[in-house]
């Protein structure tokens, strides 16, 4: 990517090398951060949901 000239290929390449054994991890055991970004979601909807509460220490029970 670096020899083609085009500077917008220099920021995928250093993304790249950053994170090519996390991205090599994936292929080898197929892990993901899906079930952490699937919790996080429900709680945000779960703050949507009950948006106004005025006592916010009683809001996570």
């Amino acid at each position: 990517m670096r020899q083609t000239g085009f500077k917008s290929f220099n920021t995928i390449a250093k993304t790249m090398s950053i994170h090519y054994l996390n991205i090599l991890n994936f292929f080898d055991n197929r892990n993901t951060n899906a079930s952490a970004e699937s919790f996080n979601a429900k709680i945000k909807a779960f703050g949507a949901q009950f948006r106004g509460v005025r006592n916010v220490g009683f809001f996570p029970f």
